[in-house]
């Protein structure tokens, strides 16, 4: 028996020939423009959800500056689960809209909003978001028809807010219920070298406030920063021309 294995395996100068091989065929793949570009500078993304309304919405398709934050683990596929840290890190800043991976479930890619940083402490209370114990400030706008951005009929109405951090990041969120869900929480304090996250539809977003699904985000799951929508479909495939370009 151990013979006939000895026989029918190959030998590991034979195994190592095949891997030089094999690495010379992949060469040109490897160093390719469109592989360097995906995997150096900027990833394509697919938005399959609501929970960035009205930021993002299902059919957006985004680019994310992988380069923004560092490289790391995540910011290669099917990178060795032996990797840590970032090389060239970066943090990212209040408001930044940022791919990410869940350490629940890191073969998933997310895309949120950072709200919180390293320290901070983050509350909701009725709805508005305090930040260190200073409510974030928000102004209201008119009501829009947004059915499918909170989950109900057309005709209803969703509450519109401008928000603004500290650092003068500005954009809009959906309300669509009174005392939702998770519009009064804990105070929760961001750990060392991790990022708190909320979604812009706030009450159709899983994200940091849910402890068990998502809590906080280390730093070292960031894939990348979205920087811009290059292209966008509307539910029956026609392009939506008024949203490409947009950028971050």
């Amino acid at each position: 028996m151990t013979t006939l294995e000895q026989t029918i395996r190959p030998s590991a100068q034979s195994r190592e020939w095949k891997a030089i091989v094999i690495l010379i065929l992949l060469i040109p793949v490897l160093w390719s423009p469109p592989f360097l570009f995906r995997i150096f500078l900027y990833q394509p993304f697919s938005i399959p959800s609501g929970s960035m309304m009205p930021t993002l919405v299902v059919g957006d398709y985004v680019f994310a500056a992988k380069y923004a934050y560092g490289y790391g683990r995540y910011s290669f596929p099917y990178a060795p689960s032996w990797i840590s840290g970032r090389f060239h890190a970066n943090e990212p800043d209040y408001g930044d809209v940022v791919v990410f991976r869940v350490p629940k479930d890191t073969a998933v890619d997310y895309v949120k909003r950072v709200v919180g940083l390293p320290g901070d402490r983050i509350q909701m209370r009725n709805g508005q978001l305090i930040l260190n114990d200073r409510a974030v400030t928000r102004v209201a706008l008119a009501s829009i028809p947004g059915g499918s951005a909170c989950g109900v009929e057309d005709g209803a109405k969703v509450k519109r807010w401008r928000e603004t951090l500290p650092n003068g990041a500005s954009y809009l969120t959906y309300d669509c219920v009174d005392n939702g869900y998770m519009d009064n929480t804990s105070v929760y304090t961001v750990p060392p070298g991790h990022f708190f996250v909320l979604g812009d539809n706030r009450d159709n977003s899983t994200d940091s406030r849910f402890m068990s699904a998502m809590g906080f985000i280390p730093m070292d799951n960031l894939v990348g920063k979205v920087t811009r929508i290059f292209w966008s479909l509307d539910d029956e495939g026609r392009l939506r021309g008024e949203r490409m370009g947009k950028v971050w």
